[in-house]
């Protein structure tokens, strides 16, 4: 059974990335012209700071020098995270977007737009927002009836803070 190469870097750059205190979300190696890029993505419960990636960036670049895993040919190595509308793909995606707005495509078909409110191990617990001065209203939704899930931007979102004096008043 042959490996790809991104699977092989995986292998080789997870553990030092775990070293680090963070998750290897994503590895991917792009043509650019002649040259390639080696974009490599990590996050963690809660955020990657520019001295984390930083720190990673130096890890990876030294290990990368010392073996033969990008071959002969130029590279550019990239580090960063998944940025503000990433895609939700594991469980523990979703615990970190807890309080977030998330455009989920349904199994069934269809879309929905809520605010993740709980996770546990079978699914998520919905607000979803209402509409024309209706109030929110709960949902559940078990992992196998997402299909997809993406976190929206949002440029006037409540804080944590905004959304607890609520529920208290």
């Amino acid at each position: 059974m042959s490996t790809t190469q991104s699977e092989r870097l995986r292998e080789l750059l997870e553990p030092l990335v775990t070293s680090q205190g963070l998750d290897l979300e994503e590895i991917a190696v792009d043509a650019v012209g002649r040259k390639r890029v080696l974009r490599v993505v990590v996050d963690s419960d809660t955020g990657a700071d520019l001295d984390q990636i930083a720190d990673v960036s130096r890890a990876l670049s030294a290990k990368l020098d010392e073996t033969d895993a990008m071959g002969e040919g130029e590279y550019t190595l990239e580090v960063g995270t998944p940025g503000a509308e990433r895609l939700l793909q594991e469980h523990r995606h979703y615990v970190r977007a807890l309080g977030r707005l998330v455009r989920f495509q349904l199994a069934e078909g269809g879309e929905l737009v809520a605010r993740i409110q709980q996770v546990d191990d079978d699914g998520v617990d919905l607000e979803v927002p209402g509409v024309k001065g209706r109030k929110a209203t709960p949902r559940r939704l078990a992992f196998p009836d997402i299909a997809r899930a993406r976190v929206q931007v949002e440029f006037s979102r409540k804080d944590t803070k905004d959304m607890k004096e609520e529920e208290e008043a």
